[in-house]
């Protein structure tokens, strides 16, 4: 992380997260009966929400990194961090396909959802939480156990 970010960074994160909410709440993919009924093959707005995003994303991705050298909030140099595709992927990819199908919300529209008096949403998030939580106990105990010698070393 940079320290030297501008003082306009966070004000400017949640200028982002508000106007993402208020999109994700004025195309209704913050209920989770429009996202199911995309899951279902009943209606493809979802499709159209997602593409446009993959658009409009794609091309600052592609277009920053040829007009500035660095970040004009952190002065971080643009570069690509690539996450290798393995089991850990894969396997976590499925669990968030697994809870998206069956809660029928994504975290950011979860947040989005309580937006539009989604209180319901509130056991979702619950959920989201705790196995995180889970997960995260899991991998430091994990890595705690491979990093101990065992009395062979």
């Amino acid at each position: 992380m940079n320290g030297n970010r501008h003082p306009l960074f966070m004000p400017l994160i949640f200028v982002g997260g508000l106007i993402f909410g208020f999109g994700l709440g004025f195309s209704h993919m913050a209920r989770p009966e429009v996202v199911l009924n995309f899951l279902q093959f009943q209606d493809f707005g979802l499709l159209f929400v997602m593409g446009g995003a993959a658009v409009v994303s794609g091309v600052a991705f592609a277009l920053m990194p040829r007009l500035r050298e660095r970040a004009p909030l952190t002065g971080d140099t643009y570069g690509r961090r690539l996450k290798p595709f393995d089991r850990n992927v894969l396997i976590g990819g499925a669990i968030f396909g697994v809870g998206w199908g069956l809660s029928g919300i994504c975290p950011g529209a979860a947040y989005a959802s309580l937006g539009v008096g989604n209180v319901t949403i509130l056991w979702a998030l619950a959920g989201m939480f705790v196995g995180a939580y889970i997960q995260g106990v899991w991998r430091s105990q994990r890595a705690t156990s491979e990093s101990t010698p065992t009395g062979a070393d």
